[in-house]
């Protein structure tokens, strides 16, 4: 281990454990989180580390530009902003902290499904205009329902915790994981077209990728169980908006409940856009945040505190084969 101090940029807002922490480990650390992406690409050669949320695309191209880095860190859990394969192929560690917001992405959802089971947009809306009515805001109750969770990864695993409390039917569906009743026996694994049918409510819980772009589409929902409900806290471009609204507007699903969107940047819609995403807004049945599910003040630490402790790791590893 050289004497050189080793340089990390911080490209967004995180928590101050992990930059003193990173200080205390020996790292020079330039905490830069308003930087943009053409600056990071242009200086990214000088640093050994970079810890990135979303805006920073990781792609070939930049990765070639890092020339010294030894690892790129993503606060939280979305893969598609880095070139995984690429970058291990240069010798670049990658490290994620999908386990950190975990639990804020699994109440945020639960939240947002008691939100439109008890109209309480609406009632809240009616309360502050002085109506008072309660027979027209008569809600359901979940228990007795059956909810299917397609990706039973970390949010959906935990999100499938919370609702196993709640005296609901829990079906899953995960490509890629089996065997789950064994290790978790409140649930039932279907395959993809029975979980469609049989569910009153589906949550989505899944990477962005080819096999997941759109998988939401036209089929999926006229698939899904008559006045269903959605429920995406993962990533908008699993949705495809406009066959959702069709649904809703159709009265083929009953709500939905969508913490994420195919373009998270109103300023740079579209003419076609903004008339799609006005008729999603004024639809009384949905219940919208803006990719707030897993920011909370807790999430920010644990998603920091995760990355540390991998980092730390890593160089402790290192040290040992030097």
């Amino acid at each position: 281990m050289t004497n050189q101090k080793r340089k990390v940029l911080i490209t967004d807002a995180v928590h101050p454990v992990l930059i003193d922490g990173l200080i205390a480990n020996g790292y020079e650390v330039d905490y830069e989180p308003e930087i943009g992406y053409d600056k990071v690409k242009n200086s990214i050669a000088k640093y050994n580390g970079l810890i990135i949320n979303s805006k920073i695309l990781c792609d070939a191209s930049f990765i070639d530009h890092g020339t010294q880095l030894k690892f790129i860190a993503r606060l939280g859990s979305g893969r598609e902003v880095v070139d995984i394969h690429y970058a291990e192929s240069k010798g670049i560690c990658v490290y994620f902290s999908p386990e950190g917001n975990k639990n804020a992405v699994a109440e945020q959802a639960l939240g947002m499904l008691l939100v439109l089971a008890n109209q309480i947009l609406l009632a809240d809306q009616q309360v502050r205009a002085g109506i008072w009515e309660r027979e027209a805001r008569r809600g359901w109750e979940l228990s007795g329902k059956t909810i299917g969770i397609i990706g039973f990864g970390h949010t959906g695993s935990q999100f499938a915790k919370k609702l196993a409390g709640m005296e609901m039917n829990i079906l899953v569906y995960d490509k890629y994981l089996h065997d789950l009743e064994k290790e978790v026996p409140y649930i039932k694994e279907v395959p993809l077209p029975f979980l469609l049918e049989h569910s009153d409510i589906i949550s989505i819980h899944l990477p962005l990728g080819e096999d997941t772009f759109h998988l939401v589409d036209h089929s999926f929902l006229w698939s899904m169980k008559q006045e269903g409900i959605l429920i995406n806290t993962s990533r908008g471009n699993v949705v495809h908006t406009e066959a959702l609204i069709e649904a809703l507007e159709a009265g083929r699903l009953a709500g939905a409940c969508l913490d994420v969107f195919e373009n998270e940047k109103p300023g740079t819609f579209t003419s076609q856009e903004k008339l799609m995403y006005q008729r999603l807004y004024q639809l009384p049945n949905v219940v919208l945040t803006p990719h707030i599910a897993g920011w909370t003040v807790q999430s920010k630490y644990k998603l920091a505190a995760i990355l540390l402790e991998k980092i730390a790791q890593r160089d402790l590893e290192m040290s040992g084969k030097a």
